[in-house]
């Protein structure tokens, strides 16, 4: 009964294996049966010297079958001899050649012919089931071989939406405002019809755009569990292939695949795999990852309508995305994703802690505050290091200490212990970290120092940390000056103890960072002096192709301005750091002595040794911004 519920390709594949199975059994049985016949041979003897013996009393017993004779001399359990007569044992008592004696010995059976029937049968099935069953194999392969031909262009989509345990808004900790956004999603899905007799179209596309590790995922799926319908989820790599028209065939399969199981929600993650904006590429508009986009735009805005299915896209490049995927119609909304926020990271690192057994000390509210700028993979790799740090040291519970040590593991990489400093290294490292601290600790619009270092810590030699109080939307022109200043701290520490020649590829690392931010500020954010207010944005994420054919966005001499305008930014910080560092120079080596003994420094114990420090004359500072 249970087979009549199986769809046709699995009846057929069931009867298959059980028809080789018997198949098998068969072959098994003839086999064992003809190993089991007597296949030693019989001695052949004349019919006349069987019956001189027998009628001498030498013959145990004769058997008679048809016209053979089987013969069993005295002495012996089984026959051993075999002999013929036309008649078989009928003609030796017809003839009456046998004394009274000797008739005692004869036994007639009828003719077996049992095992030659069987025999026969063997040789005659066996080869027809082996050769049968080898076709039945070459025909599942084949059909296998065509089946994976004609499915390459189908699409690998997983659904989702039938589990007994569904994702839902409550299950996400922060998003409050990307999570309203998106239940008028989930209303749209569950009472469609209320909005059509209102005249009003359901969206077709919903754009996730955020950082990485930031939740689009984890939000799209709640969407599909609070509205409980099917959910269809796919990687906007799955879609293009070697093969021309793979990628356009996966699309239309996908959205035939939703428009069955409608209302539904089709996820594309990282859409910007194939959706980036068209006539970039080298391929011109014959490009496979083109025909591509050009299918989903189809799709999701073609002749069809009311399919009542709609489409979550997430990325974090929205910069690139084609502008007709982006137009009304299309993605209709737009969700920005935002870093969480203080108290949303401590609901954050609630969830992630849940199911870690914690001790009293450990305090999230001030782990939230600390991590500023993390993302909701970055807490819960956080999390996840603290217990891993608990486990190795044999502890039952994670302590606070434990999260400290993996949050400095995540943000600044871990300590290389192992990594031997000559004690000049470790002097001169000193010096420099403690360059970086008294700068950043003294100017007014710089963040507070939170650790100082000497240890060794991911790629760099030594690390000074700086932490914001407060989480910041915004950063002022002052800001951005006091962190070009104390970047450059270390490098002008090195060169007011060591001199021009004594300055070290130690301060590589800041040098490109302050680098970085001093065209940023020029270019991206109009901070400069000649070009106060001029934005000369480059887009860094076109194709190497585009990025050849495509001028840049300015001229050769605003250029030169802008190359101008980097080197005063570098330079007056420079400037800066150096004015501060020669009016506390007792604090820089108090600082660097303190290092060398304790090698790592608390926020606290920084506080405790740069005490006296002072900020340098306005009119210094002040001639130094000019």
């Amino acid at each position: 009964m249970a087979s009549k519920n199986l769809p046709p390709k699995k009846r057929i594949t069931s009867w298959t294996r059980i028809s080789l199975f018997w198949a098998i059994i068969i072959f098994a049985v003839l086999t064992a049966y003809a190993v089991a016949m007597p296949h030693e041979p019989l001695k052949d003897v004349p019919v006349a010297q069987v019956i001189e013996k027998a009628n001498k009393g030498e013959i145990k017993k004769i058997e008679g079958s048809g016209n053979d004779l089987k013969i069993t001399p005295k002495g012996e359990d089984k026959p051993t001899q075999k002999s013929y007569v036309q008649g078989g044992v009928a003609t030796l008592l017809r003839e009456n050649v046998l004394n009274n004696d000797a008739k005692s010995t004869l036994d007639d059976t009828p003719p077996s012919t049992t095992s030659e029937t069987l025999w026969n049968l063997a040789i005659i099935i066996v080869p027809v089931v082996l050769i049968a069953g080898f076709f039945v194999f070459m025909m599942r392969q084949a059909q296998g071989q065509n089946n994976q031909a004609l499915g390459f262009g189908k699409s690998k989509a997983r659904l989702y939406g039938m589990d007994k345990e569904k994702v839902v808004f409550d299950d996400i900790a922060g998003n409050d405002n990307a999570k309203q956004d998106l239940e008028e999603v989930v209303d749209f899905l569950k009472h469609p019809k209320k909005y059509q007799e209102l005249g009003a179209k359901i969206p077709k596309g919903v754009l996730l755009v955020g950082s990485p590790g930031t939740g689009k995922t984890m939000l799209a799926r709640a969407v599909a569990g609070e509205a409980n319908v099917p959910f269809l989820s796919i990687s906007g790599s799955e879609f293009v292939e070697m093969f021309v028209g793979v990628g356009a065939s996966r699309v239309r399969d996908l959205f035939a695949k939703a428009k069955k199981n409608a209302p539904a929600i089709i996820f594309i993650d990282e859409i910007d795999a194939v959706g980036r904006r068209r006539g970039s590429g080298m391929g011109g508009g014959h490009d496979e990852r083109e025909q591509t986009l050009n299918q989903i735009l189809v799709e999701m805005d073609g002749f069809e309508t009311g399919t009542n299915v709609i489409v979550l896209a997430a990325t974090n490049r929205a910069d690139v995305l084609d502008p007709a995927l982006l137009r009304p119609g299309r993605f209709d909304r737009r969700t920005n994703i935002m870093l969480p926020e203080r108290k949303d990271r401590e609901a954050i690192l609630k969830v992630h802690f849940k199911n870690k057994p914690t001790d009293g000390s450990v305090d999230l509210d001030k782990l939230a505050a600390k991590t500023a700028g993390s993302s909701g993979a970055d807490l819960a790799n956080i999390a996840n290091e603290a217990a891993i740090i608990a486990a190795r040291d044999n502890r039952k519970k994670i302590t606070n200490a434990d999260i400290t040590s993996a949050f400095e593991k995540v943000a600044i990489g871990p300590e290389r212990k192992a990594k031997v400093m000559s004690e000049k290294e470790k002097e001169l490292t000193a010096y420099h970290e403690a360059g970086h601290a008294i700068v950043g600790h003294v100017l007014p619009d710089s963040d507070p120092v939170h650790k100082v270092t000497i240890i060794p810590r991911g790629g760099t030699g030594g690390v000074t940390w700086f932490l914001p109080p407060e989480d910041k939307s915004y950063t002022n022109v002052y800001e951005f000056k006091d962190i070009l200043a104390r970047a450059l701290g270390g490098r002008v520490a090195e060169k007011i103890i060591y001199g021009d020649d004594g300055i070290t590829t130690g301060a590589g690392s800041d040098l490109r960072k302050a680098t970085e931010i001093a065209r940023d500020m020029v270019i991206e954010q109009g901070m400069g002096t000649k070009l106060r207010d001029q934005v000369f944005h480059e887009d860094n994420g076109g194709m190497v192709f585009d990025k050849i054919t495509h001028e840049r966005p300015y001229s050769d001499d605003t250029a030169k301005e802008i190359d101008g305008e980097v080197e005063v930014l570098m330079k007056e910080a420079s400037k800066r750091a150096e004015i501060v560092l020669k009016a506390n120079m007792d604090g820089l080596h108090k600082l660097a002595k303190e290092l060398l003994e304790k090698e790592t420094l608390e926020e606290d114990e920084v506080e405790e040794v740069l005490k006296h420090t002072k900020l340098p004359k306005e009119a210094e500072l002040h001639a130094a911004k000019a």
